[in-house]
């Protein structure tokens, strides 16, 4: 039988037997697996055994190290010396386990595994480890006592359900204005009522997985079950998450298990021995674009290992689903690196990996069993067909896919083309191409534009004129021109977004220069490693304007429900004047992009209806020049008495976007 995914793109047909093929290894896969019970939440449970857990009677502590011959608890219970008393006993099936009396262990006490082979000897920090910490002199880091508290949720798993996520990407560390590391304690008090201000539903927090370089942005993970130490304790990761859940707004975590860090006593390169214990062997072990190490899906323990990772955060920290890093990465032999995908073919070669599908496939199947609302969102670049469908329908079951060639074009545009080169037609169309039964979501920028190398839109737009006119008694053509086209875009990618939407934090306002985080070429300076909220809370400055902008945006979609709508239609787009007009539910959003020239009386043509203006780009309140009245109605008009000939008479200001809201006529034309 024919995947589902075929029938719905018949371009597909080629390909179905290889689709067909995908999807029986899969289930045959998650059968093997589950065959005692069905179930792969009850799979997913290696966090429940390995590890340090607290007993009725004592401590116990258990490890999978297969190549291991001997493995030693040492740390500041022991004097950091190998002894009798804290030697693991060898069990089946290359497990470890070590059994110790309640006043052996303290809470707070820091340790590490001292784990020999043949041939050589290693210190380790334990494969499921709950938390690490690291010496602000040494940068070394050591795991530390930490038994998961009863914390008490106001808030219960799953409840929050998020139909359409407006994300806003966050850094727990760079979220404070001062040049130091912040806290889950002050992004909960101090940033946390900015996002609800703002109006967005989901937050979507990076580098939460330990990982030992901070200037990695979280990429470079060590310690796959530990919440950062950086930014605080386990329990005020979870007060943030609880919090956030009482405001309605779901929290997602940026979950990398597209590669690890090849660090030795901090992550899984060596942990007993065995070089391809987690990790592919030969050529394919190391991911040389990345410096990092790549996981061998096939085997067993590796996907009792990622499986029992998502179940976790799923559980223990009561995130609502992930957005998972390095997709494209995981599903090529040569992480489409060395290929444009501009044919089919390019996914069904032989070039991808199967083990990787599989993988994926079974960690959207888990997430979706353990919390039914759980939110998946694919970082992709290849455009795989059916990576954000079901899994019955023949697809990988991510929720949704980031539409990561956006930023690309917006990039592209304003590097290489003058605005009067703007071409209409061409936005509308790359903005609205995407497959038909996945849903994605749209952003005109991330974290990934604002790195250093690179520069968000604003610094493209306006650039070094930020540091002397954003006051309000400043008057620069350069400033006007950036600040009318930085919402023009983020209205228009909103707009025309196929299911969610996503913002960099900062860039709702227009934050200035790059993201840089400390490492030894800036001299392990914070200066861009942060975010400088007072520039938005100062009102003699503009940025304020951008964020009033963005907040009504979301506004737009709360009142109006627009993404409901799978598709917007177009009604117009005049690439000599610059103008595009489309409607997406009772919506009808208009976009002027000619620099120069506004117009009198422009006809668009429309439904019939009273028209009312719910959001104008030019308004002095987002730093516009208020050129429109909008307490006018406007009533699409008969022209020629011609049924169907419905027109709205316009005025469009240069560089601006109008959006109205349509009330529908009497069942007979008129009013």
């Amino acid at each position: 039988m024919k995947p589902i995914i075929v029938h719905e793109d018949p371009w597909l047909e080629p390909y179905s037997e290889i689709i067909r093929l995908r999807h029986e290894a899969a289930l045959y896969r998650k059968n093997i697996l589950t065959k005692d019970t069905g179930k792969l939440k009850d799979f997913a449970s290696g966090f429940l055994y390995y590890g340090l857990h607290k007993t009725s009677s004592g401590w116990v502590i258990r490890e999978w190290a297969p190549n291991a011959t001997q493995i030693f608890l040492i740390g500041e219970c022991n004097d950091w010396k190998e002894n009798n008393k804290y030697e693991f006993t060898r069990q089946e099936e290359g497990n470890w386990e070590l059994l110790l009396n309640d006043n052996d262990l303290k809470k707070g006490q820091n340790f590490k595994l001292s784990v020999y082979w043949e041939g050589g000897r290693g210190h380790r920090i334990p494969s499921y480890v709950y938390r690490c910490v690291q010496d602000e002199h040494t940068k070394i880091f050591d795991a530390q006592v930490w038994i998961p508290e009863n914390y008490k949720w106001k808030n219960g798993p799953g409840k929050v359900k998020i139909k359409h996520p407006v994300i806003y990407e966050a850094h727990i560390g760079m979220a404070t204005e001062q040049e130091q590391v912040g806290t889950y304690k002050e992004f909960k008090e101090r940033i946390l009522p900015r996002i609800v201000k703002a109006g967005y539903n989901t937050i979507q927090l990076m580098a939460i997985q330990e990982h030992p370089y901070y200037g990695s942005f979280g990429y470079h993970v060590s310690n796959f079950f530990a919440a950062s130490s950086r930014f605080g304790t386990p329990e005020e990761l979870k007060e943030l998450i609880d919090e956030a859940h009482s405001q309605g707004i779901a929290v997602i975590m940026d979950l990398v298990h597209s590669h690890a860090v090849k660090n030795q006593i901090e992550g899984l390169g060596l942990f007993d021995g065995d070089p391809n214990q987690y990790f592919h062997g030969g050529a394919r072990r190391n991911h040389d674009a990345w410096d990092s190490l790549c996981f061998d899906y096939g085997k067993d323990h590796v996907l009792h290992f990622l499986l029992s990772n998502c179940r976790f955060w799923l559980e223990e920290y009561q995130f609502d689903g992930f957005r998972f890093d390095g997709v494209t990465s995981m599903l090529y032999y040569d992480h489409g690196l060395e290929r444009a995908f501009d044919h089919y073919d390019r996914y069904y070669d032989g070039g991808q990996d199967g083990d990787a599908i599989i993988y994926l496939t079974l960690a959207n199947e888990l997430i979706h069993e353990v919390n039914p609302n759980a939110i998946t969102v694919a970082e992709e670049m290849s455009g795989l067909p059916g990576l954000a469908e079901p899994f019955e329908k023949g697809g990988i079951g991510f929720d949704y896919r980031l539409a990561m060639g956006m930023p690309d074009f917006w990039i592209k545009i304003i590097k290489e083309r003058g605005d009067e080169h703007w071409n209409v037609s061409e936005i509308f169309r790359e903005l609205t191409s995407k497959r038909a039964h996945e849903k994605t979501i749209a952003y005109a920028e991330s974290h990934d534009q604002a790195l250093v190398g690179d520069k968000t839109i604003i610094f493209r737009l306006i650039d070094k004129e930020m540091y002397f006119f954003m006051n309000k008694g400043s008057e620069n053509l350069i400033i006007d021109r950036g600040m009318a086209l930085h919402k023009m875009i983020r209205l228009i990618t909103f707009a025309t977004s196929g299911g969610g939407y996503l913002n960099f934090m900062g860039n709702e306002f227009g934050h200035p220069e790059w993201i840089d985080f400390p490492r030894e070429g800036n001299n392990w300076s914070y200066k861009y490693a942060r975010r400088q909220w007072s520039l938005l809370d100062n009102t003699e400055l503009r940025y304020h304007y951008l964020a009033d902008f963005d907040r009504e945006m979301i506004a737009l979609y709360k009142n109006y429900n627009f993404l409901k709508e799978p598709y917007c239609y177009k009604i117009l787009d005049n690439q000599g004047d610059q103008i595009l007009a489309f409607s997406r539910g009772s919506l009808l959003f208009v976009f002027n992009f000619n620099p120069s020239r506004s117009y009198t009386d422009y006809g668009i043509r429309v439904t019939p209806g009273k028209y009312k203006i719910v959001l104008d780009s030019d308004d002095e309140k987002f730093g516009g020049f208020g050129n429109i009245d909008h307490s006018v109605t406007y009533y699409a008009q008969r022209m020629g008495g011609v049924s169907g000939s419905d027109w709205l008479k316009l005025y469009l200001p240069s560089r601006s976007a109008i959006v109205f809201n349509r009330i529908p006529p009497p069942s007979v034309y008129g009013e």
